[in-house]
């Protein structure tokens, strides 16, 4: 059962890693820590994805910055509580981690595999250039009853199709995961630069119950 559900949920990513690790949580005795990692876009445009990984997987106390290395895992979320709200934070939750040379042309940088279902009305819009876009939020099933919630932003016609699904639909999407700057304003004189992470969806299926 656990396998299936893990089936539900796949990443991979290559990359250098970008940051220091930093302590996030412990459980059961296992300490978690966070380094981020940069990403290439064909664009030349880099993302920077934080990704979570167990002191039994890597030696937390090195440097390992400017390193290449290949993740592959699943794209979690948890909310953490900030300021009387929560905030959805999204991070890679490494199982396997290799080190690599450098980058190598032959394996995809960055790919995202969901199977989920859809956890609010999609919103589509267009940019003042005509550009289709819909916003997605999928909820993922994970063993014992938890779930990972992730956006996901659709586009042409893509977003056009994602449109019309309904609350509940069972979606399955392929993409990357991007990231993107944007400035919260926390008051009418403060705000603050904040990322956000999201999948950029390339092809998606509605997945008929019957």
């Amino acid at each position: 059962m656990a396998d299936k559900i893990i089936e539900n949920n796949q990443v991979q990513i290559l990359g250098e890693v970008s940051s220091q690790f930093t302590f996030s949580h412990q459980v059961f005795g296992e300490g978690f820590y966070l380094v981020d990692v940069m990403v290439k876009r064909l664009s030349d445009a880099m993302d920077v994805i934080p990704v979570m990984i167990s002191e039994r997987l890597i030696d937390v106390t090195q440097d390992y910055e400017g390193e290449y290395i290949l993740v592959t895992g699943q794209f979690r979320s948890y909310n953490r509580h900030e300021e009387k709200k929560n905030r959805l934070v999204l991070s890679v939750f490494a199982r396997e981690i290799t080190f690599v040379e450098e980058e190598d042309e032959s394996v995809k940088t960055n790919q995202i595999y969901l199977d989920g279902y859809i956890c609010k009305p999609p919103v589509y819009r267009k940019t003042p250039l005509g550009r289709e876009i819909a916003d997605l939020l999928i909820a993922v099933n994970r063993p014992y009853g938890k779930s990972d919630y992730i956006p996901c932003i659709c586009w042409g016609r893509n977003a056009r199709f994602a449109s019309a699904f309904t609350v509940g639909g069972h979606v399955l999407i392929w993409g990357r995961i991007q990231s993107r700057e944007y400035v919260k304003r926390l008051s009418e004189t403060e705000s603050e630069k904040r990322v956000a992470y999201e999948v950029s969806v390339s092809k998606l299926e509605y997945a008929d119950e019957g």
